[in-house]
């Protein structure tokens, strides 16, 4: 039996995966399975939750999610990597950790509200995704997962996993851990027009992109609103583009771009071709990957299967633990 400390995490499959998730989970997630035993899923059933009107594309996100974190170098040998609703027991640990889940704690996690207002063109008042922060929970404590890679917009919900292990084992005894959140220190990337990127807001610089479409994209992303001639100094800190170099140049390039930058020794043109410099190096490889996985799709099925099969075996192993302290 593996002595090694747990991680779990995942993915909605809700549509293409960008660099602003390879910079903020993928490559954590890839050095992560270095020293601990990781399950990382494909979550179908959270991708409902919001998505339930939409299904019609589910199945291909999901293999197309599968395709860019193999491409992105998680490894199936190091790591568990699953489709969530493949394991039933995420469902049925969900079905008895609501019965002990207060509504009040459910209805004051800040990110309920804020999707609901972002997300207004939708009918959201659906039990689902309230209840989606306590599926959420059940996903991380059927594997006992001692870590959670996490950003800061979902501490919250990382906390509120924490009280509802706490009031499972106060009630039936010590079955599950209190999960730690594992923070990585990487800049929310802006997408092409400076927002945040999403692909929601069609701003998004994505992993599956060939390299001309890459390039097309960061040659015409918005940079510092005040510099309109190629003349005008700018400034670096406020520039879309340097926090993309701050993500993926070395230091050398982002001290000669910043510098110049500010003197308009340099023109915007020129600080983005310095971007692809070293953007490209990181995404051609990947790309390489990607497409030959996609020649393969029964291996990443097989991949995925497989993934669940071991999944299952630590989860039904939770499961009765739950059972035989809920007596049921």
């Amino acid at each position: 039996m593996s002595t090694q400390q747990r991680v779990l995490s995942g993915f909605r499959p809700s549509g293409p995966l960008h660099i602003g998730h390879l910079v903020g989970a993928l490559q954590n997630w890839v050095s992560l399975q270095e020293s601990y035993r990781c399950f990382y899923a494909i979550c179908d059933w959270h991708a409902l939750t919001s998505e339930y009107a939409n299904t019609e594309n589910l199945k291909e996100y999901v293999f197309q999610m599968a395709l860019d974190w193999l491409a992105a170098g998680l490894d199936p040998e190091r790591s568990t990597l699953f489709v969530q609703s493949k394991v039933k027991e995420h469902a049925e640990l969900h079905l008895l950790l609501s019965m002990i889940v207060p509504l009040g704690w459910l209805e004051r996690v800040p990110t309920y509200k804020e999707q609901q207002q972002q997300m207004a063109n939708r009918d959201l008042t659906n039990y689902g995704f309230l209840g989606y922060p306590v599926l959420q929970t059940a996903d991380i404590l059927v594997y006992k997962a001692q870590w959670v890679p996490v950003g800061e917009d979902q501490i919250s919900h990382l906390e509120l996993c924490r009280e509802i292990a706490r009031r499972f084992n106060a009630l039936y005894g010590e079955v599950f851990p209190e999960p730690q959140p594992k923070t990585s220190r990487v800049p929310r990337l802006p997408g092409t027009d400076g927002r945040k990127m999403s692909k929601s807001y069609g701003n998004a610089v994505y992993l599956s992109d060939p390299e001309v479409e890459v390039r097309k994209k960061i040659l015409t992303m918005v940079t510092d609103p005040a510099r309109v001639r190629r003349s005008d100094p700018g400034n670096p800190d406020i520039c879309p583009v340097f926090t993309l170099h701050k993500a993926f140049s070395t230091q050398a390039t982002q001290d000669t771009a910043a510098l110049e930058c500010r003197r308009a020794g340099i023109g915007c043109i020129d600080c983005k071709s310095m971007l692809l410099g070293h953007l490209n190096p990181v995404l051609s490889p990947l790309h390489e990957r990607r497409a030959h996985l996609a020649q393969k799709p029964e291996r990443v099925t097989e991949i995925l299967e497989l993934g669940a099969e071991k999944a299952r075996q630590v989860a039904s192993a939770t499961l009765q633990e739950v059972r035989d302290a809920v007596r049921i």
